[in-house]
């Protein structure tokens, strides 16, 4: 790529602050190594344009690396947990900044179903309560809605199912810090409390009220829905277009610490 001729900017551009924080996890090798061929910060400008725009690999504006490249070295960050790493630490800075413990105490699970396309269709499930094919995406978030923890399911995966696994991802992401979950009623069962309990969690289920007409804000639970409305930004997100799972989940890791990442610039820059 000629850089000698500087590119119009997208809206979805790392900035100078937010580069000068993700250039040390985004860098597997040496500046100067000889397999080096496109700059670093173009290739993650591409990968944030294709999350934000949801368009194909292969759609990719010539002005950016070649498509192929971008595709290798965003595997390379997934595979290496850059973005997890990312997220984990931006976490800590951002419940720093406001007040909080480093770790969190609480967290909130919940899913949503992500309707299937033709790239991964070999792996979808059908979703009976949402009427949908596809893949189930299982997140668990803190009581600020910062992503702690993610497992990427076929649609017709239980939620109860995951609790065991998706708790054991809190433990590690947070040091064994959290100590209740709050959950909706598609938790509740002794199946998911004990493989809750096994992690040493506790679920708290919230229940609608008996009487509900229209629509309800539930206690603690409006987080994590706030939170998928916000990764619904990202059009990369709002379908599986991926073949791997993996995948799904990284760049879904890619999503939030760019959330993260913004928050946390803006916070510093209003902070005395």
């Amino acid at each position: 790529m000629d850089t000698s001729v500087p590119r119009k900017p997208y809206p979805s551009d790392v900035s100078d602050e937010e580069w000068a924080f993700v250039a040390p996890y985004l860098t597997l090798m040496r500046p100067d190594a000889p397999q080096r061929t496109h700059d670093l910060r173009e290739v993650y400008n591409a990968l944030r344009w294709i999350v934000r725009t949801g368009a194909q690999w292969r759609m990719l504006p010539h002005e950016f690396p070649p498509w192929q490249a971008v595709y290798q070295q965003t595997q390379r960050w997934i595979t290496a947990g850059v973005f997890a790493a990312m997220v984990h630490d931006l976490r800590v800075l951002l419940r720093w900044l406001q007040g909080r413990a480093d770790q969190p105490t609480a967290a909130i699970l919940d899913s949503r179903t992500l309707q299937s396309t033709p790239e991964r269709g070999h792996r979808a499930g059908y979703d009976g309560h949402k009427r949908r094919k596809g893949s189930k995406v299982h997140a668990a978030v803190d009581t600020l809605g910062e992503l702690l923890a993610l497992v990427v399911t076929p649609a017709d995966a239980s939620d109860r199912a995951q609790v065991g696994e998706l708790t054991e991802a809190v433990q590690a992401a947070t040091g064994d810090h959290v100590e209740i979950a709050f959950v909706d009623q598609g938790y509740t069962g002794a199946t998911a409390a004990a493989a809750a309990a096994a992690q040493g969690i506790a679920l708290a289920v919230v229940k609608l009220p008996d009487a509900k007409r229209g629509f309800v804000l539930l206690p603690r639970r409006w987080v994590v829905e706030r939170d998928f409305a916000w990764a619904s930004r990202f059009r990369r997100l709002v379908r599986d277009c991926e073949r791997l799972p993996e995948t799904v989940a990284g760049l879904h890791f890619v999503a939030f610490a760019c959330l993260m990442l913004h928050r946390l610039v803006t916070l510093v820059a209003q902070s005395p």
